[in-house]
């Protein structure tokens, strides 16, 4: 019968290979460290030529690479460290094409204090974080040194001369057999230390890398103010739009009913046939007016939006769309009611301009929930070339979702296929009807 108790040979064996696996960890950072410097000599040499012209070009690709090796750190600090590190780099606004767009995306990536910290962390990381990362495997290697002299330490005595360990003379048998227990203490000292090791190598990531939380919070309001701007400029345009359209529309509709059911009035006992006529003139007119009122409110907030959240709302949008448009969501709830609003007619306009521009066969939409932020990708197999430049519509998405500190990023190569990707930060609530 089963006692139910632990192996003990089992968990030494498992806490061995943890501490082997953490100093064996600690030996590949060390060595990733080492290159670093050449990530930043690379990057300081095309911003130094920048104003030359050529920097302006390779700059940008410098430090994306710089970006991209940064990320490896910080998964690797999340993964082997345990220490999550966060990425705050300033929303990279969008840059018309040609020269100028060019300088403004070099200006941009030179005054981002995150491409400072970036480069900053990989300079101290090939020169001593390294070394911290190094220490587990110099202390495992030192103790098996010592452990091994009394086989060893003859050969060396005749061939060398002189022959210490760390502070024992090994000139005889005896004073190698004293050196084993020292080695096995560096042994033990390096196992027993190498997560500690990793940890401080960690921490040591995310002083440099993720900032100081006040400036982050001033750049956060700064951005936020100017989105706020925006928000204020696009909703009395919205609001001007409203009114441009129930006046050209609904309004005129109903003052058109309004004059013809006085003149029923006046036919109605002279010409009854006329009076008809105009009755089903006027009940058409009402049906017209109350199908543009309602396409009004669907353009304000979509009534299925509001029954049952972004992911049916989306699913109706994809069946009225003229392409094949395949739908996948996993959202486990409803965002507040202005993020689903603003992700749903961001997703409205991006499948607006994929049947009018984009010259594609399909498109697809993925919407998820992750790490506390709702990303909704659109993807088309068209020609490619979109730009998120001055006075296009991927702008005016980017600018709105600033509104609720957003973010658009596309992705559209020449021949395609070309990825939209939207972020918006929030929290989830408890669906009233499942999206499923």
């Amino acid at each position: 019968m089963s006692t139910g108790t632990a192996d003990p040979a089992g968990g030494w064996r498992d806490q061995l290979s943890r501490q082997l696996t953490a100093a064996w960890r600690g030996l590949v950072m060390s060595f990733l460290g080492l290159t670093g410097l050449g990530f930043v000599i690379v990057a300081l040499d095309t911003m130094a030529v920048g104003l030359l012209g050529v920097g302006m070009l390779l700059a940008p690709l410098a430090l994306r690479a710089v970006q991209a090796r940064v990320r490896l750190d910080r998964r690797l600090a999340r993964d082997w460290s345990g220490v999550e590190i966060a990425a705050p780099h300033r929303p990279e606004p969008a840059y018309e094409p040609g020269p100028v767009g060019w300088v403004r995306r070099y200006l941009w990536l030179v005054t981002d204090r995150a491409t400072w910290r970036e480069l900053a962390w990989l300079a101290v990381d090939a020169t001593a974080g390294w070394v911290l990362v190094l220490i587990p495997a110099m202390l495992l290697v030192e103790g098996l040194f010592g452990v091994i002299q009394p086989f060893i330490w003859d050969p060396i005595e005749h061939e060398y001369g002189d022959n210490w360990y760390l502070f024992i003379k090994v000139d005889s048998l005896w004073a190698a057999l004293a050196a084993v227990p020292l080695g096995a203490g560096l042994i033990v000292a390096g196992l027993r230390s190498a997560r500690w090791w990793l940890r401080l190598h960690g921490r040591l990531a995310r002083r440099l890398l993720a900032g100081d939380p006040t400036a982050e919070l001033t750049d956060r309001v700064a951005r936020l103010t100017e989105t706020r701007s925006d928000a204020v400029d696009t909703q009395a345009a919205e609001l001007r739009r409203i009114e441009r359209d129930l006046h050209d529309g609904a309004q005129a509709r109903l003052v058109a009913m309004g004059m013809n059911l006085g003149a029923v009035e006046e036919l109605l006992e002279r010409d009854p046939a006329a009076a008809r006529a105009l009755l089903a003139e006027t009940r058409e007119a009402s049906a017209r007016a109350l199908d543009e009122l309602r396409n009004l409110v669907r353009g304000i907030h979509p009534p299925v939006l509001a029954d049952r959240g972004i992911g049916d709302a989306v699913r109706a949008l994809a069946l009225d769309h003229p392409l094949p448009v395949d739908v996948t969501v996993s959202v486990p709830g409803r965002p507040a009611p202005p993020v689903e609003s603003a992700a749903y007619f961001a997703v409205s306009e991006l499948l607006t301009n994929v049947a009018r521009h984009a010259r594609a066969s399909r498109a697809w939409v993925d919407l998820r929930h992750v790490d506390g932020r709702l990303r909704i990708t659109v993807t088309d197999d068209g020609h490619g070339g979109a730009l998120v430049g001055a006075g296009s519509g991927l702008r005016g998405i980017s600018r709105r979702l600033g509104t609720f500190d957003g973010t658009l990023a596309v992705d559209s190569p020449s021949g395609g296929p070309t990825v939209a990707t939207l972020e918006l930060p929030c929290e989830l609530s408890s669906p009233k009807i499942s999206s499923s």
